[in-house]
Formats: structure tokens, C-alpha cells, sequence
């Protein structure tokens, strides 16, 4: 498994649950610009050309668990 940081981890598991930049920066208490910074480095990590890549990764790694919201 690629070794992603623990702040990589989690904030791939929010963006896994469809939370945008913003929000995403807003619940951290942290910029958007490190949100994005953390993103591009969790795709450069994984070799993800898409967000379905990344919720490929995840799942695959066991870092989301495969299921629909309704």
C-alpha cells in the first residue's frame, strides 16, 4: 500500500464522501489551498487520473467502506 499521510487519509475519506474543497477546508479548520495541496498529493501518490480513482483506491485499501447514501 502506498503510504499516505494520516491527514491524506482522512481527507481522502472526505472527499470520498462528496464533500467539496470548501467544505472540506471549513470542517479541518484549515485553507482550501492545503486542501488542494493535500489532493494533488494523494493523486500524485495513488496514480489517480479521476476522483473515481480515488474511491477505487480507497475502497481497495479499505479506507471507505463501499456504500450508497440515500
Amino acid at each position: 500500500m502506498i503510504m499516505l499521510s494520516e491527514r491524506e487519509i482522512e481527507i481522502l475519506k472526505l472527499i470520498a464522501d462528496e464533500l467539496s474543497s470548501i467544505e472540506i477546508s471549513e470542517k479541518l479548520n484549515i485553507s482550501i489551498r492545503t486542501v488542494d495541496s493535500h489532493r494533488r498529493n494523494i493523486i500524485a501518490k495513488t496514480g489517480a487520473k479521476t476522483l473515481i480513482g480515488l474511491y477505487k483506491y480507497a475502497i481497495k485499501n479499505q479506507l471507505v467502506d463501499l456504500y450508497i447514501k440515500v
